[in-house]
């Protein structure tokens, strides 16, 4: 497992991008996998920075693992902010016109639909959020 830890910062979603990507590589994992792995960071990642210890900036944790059969990688993020579960939140209506949903939502969902797996806890003072995805 590969660990980075860096401020919380929405600058440094394209750190962790990069960091995840790196440990991707080695594995030829598909250009399709890749951008949603890339999305779900974009959107877990920046809500963290956007939210978890507003106004202050804290650490941020993404943990990389490429685990068995089928070939997939783990990547959990954590920090130390205030308690969230994106998981609870009520996925939008797309049934409904841009102008008539609600805003916000919709990028938790979008990873929810991309994710072999998805999980939230709360443990020892931090936010843990797990995705999965078969690479």
């Amino acid at each position: 497992m590969k660990k980075l830890t860096v401020d919380a910062i929405k600058e440094n979603i394209e750190v962790v991008t990069q960091f995840v990507d790196e440990q991707l590589e080695e594995f030829n994992c598909s250009m399709k996998a890749q951008m949603q792995i890339n999305i779900a960071i974009d959107e877990l990642f920046g809500n963290i920075a956007a939210y978890a210890y507003n106004p202050e900036i804290g650490p941020a944790t993404v943990c990389v693992q490429v685990v068995g059969e089928p070939l997939s990688v783990v990547i959990t993020f954590m920090d130390h902010g205030v308690p969230f579960d994106p998981l609870q939140q009520k996925s939008p209506d797309t049934t409904l016109s841009a102008e008539e949903r609600e805003i916000g939502g919709l990028g938790i969902y979008m990873v929810k639909q991309s994710m072999d797996d998805i999980s939230y806890e709360y443990k020892d003072g931090k936010n843990i959020l797990t995705i999965q995805k078969t690479i």
